[in-house]
């Protein structure tokens, strides 16, 4: 028995669970640690069970509560070495002062930075009836409300606010504040070579990101395999050919060209999403499906959708229309990764 559990999947946060009998490990860890954990409640996982987190890559919407709960749990954290550094320097201060003065100037920035946005706003809407969006002019941290492709920042004191909040001992809420990238135990891993985590084979492969060595993963036990590839601006031939004959395949799907070119984003963050180490789009995804997709999977999870820039129907009907290419693929199960919600386990 395999099991494939999405607790989260945007841009705003990012994680799941890959269970056997045996072994429990955590894909990415998006949120905060207090998030994480009561979204794994939600569906039945014991946190406590876990035996260890691998990270993709070391963005925001990946890393956010990485540092509390690998503590709160004791475990150790799979990296390669380069997103592991790239990691720690996320995660240190970049100037002499205190953690907690580090978490007041960055909270006192971001709150900068939005009135004079909501000023700018108001000035330039002032003859419209419509009102701007209430979030539009909102300043308090929500673990929930930030979107990391274009605050990154934000995403990372948001979680950690959300997690020094928590019932945590002392000692432990120090060693948070005094050294935010500790953790009890680092494991490096390199892509194309094959690990065991438990009774898990894991098998890494390189994917086309903008970050310092990002991975996509492929876990094979008990005599199945789950496919795991998101944050890709295109699908390379090394992934094609790691994601063949797997028995679920989670992709990702994150944005409708059109609306991303109409959306909110900036222009310079509108370029990243649309660069060959950007994320996937609808159609890229429907390319994949339909020119080199093998067709054995049970299941295909459409995964990292953007709020913004994507609605599920879209995606939904871009992956229908391409698997309906191939009549033999009509039996593939079609689901979506949501942002809000943890999915229902998927077991095999």
């Amino acid at each position: 028995m395999m099991r494939m559990t999405v607790l989260a999947s945007g841009s705003k946060g990012n994680s799941a669970v890959i269970a056997s009998s045996r072994t429990r490990i955590l894909v990415d860890a998006g949120f905060s640690c207090r998030e994480l954990m009561r979204r794994m409640k939600l569906v039945g996982e014991d946190p406590y069970a876990l035996n260890a987190v691998i990270i993709t890559h070391e963005h925001a919407d990946h890393v956010a509560g990485l540092s509390v709960l690998a503590r709160k749990l004791n475990i150790p954290v799979y990296f390669t070495e380069a997103t592991h550094r790239a990691w720690v320097r996320q995660m240190t201060p970049r100037t002499t002062m205190g953690y907690k003065q580090w978490l007041e100037k960055t909270r006192a920035e971001k709150e900068a930075r939005l009135e004079a946005q909501a000023l700018a706003h108001q000035i330039a809407t002032s003859s419209q009836e419509d009102r701007p969006d209430d979030h539009f002019f909102a300043t308090d941290i929500d673990v929930d409300a930030i979107d990391a492709t274009t605050d990154p920042e934000a995403a990372l004191q948001a979680a950690a606010a959300d997690d020094l909040c928590e019932d945590l001992p002392a000692e432990t809420k120090s060693s948070v504040r005094d050294n935010p990238s500790y953790l009890p135990a680092v494991e490096y891993f390199e892509a194309g070579k094959r690990l065991c985590i438990g009774d898990i084979d894991v098998m890494p492969f390189t994917i086309p990101h903008d970050a310092a060595d990002p991975c996509g993963f492929v876990f094979e036990g008990e005599g199945l395999r789950f496919g795991f590839a998101t944050d890709l601006g295109y699908v390379p031939q090394n992934v094609k050919l790691a994601l063949k004959k797997c028995d679920v395949l989670l992709l990702e799907s994150n944005h409708d060209l059109e609306m991303l070119r109409d959306g909110p984003y900036p222009w310079s963050v509108k370029q990243r999403v649309l660069s060959r180490v950007g994320h996937l789009s609808n159609a890229a995804a429907a390319e994949f499906l339909t020119r080199d997709y093998d067709g054995g999977a049970h299941a295909i999870i459409l995964a990292h959708l953007s709020e913004s820039n994507n609605m599920p129907e879209l995606a939904r009907l871009a992956a229908e229309q391409a698997l309906g290419n191939h009549p033999s693929l009509l039996g593939n199960r079609i689901l979506l990764a949501d942002q809000a919600a943890p999915m229902e386990p998927l077991v095999m």
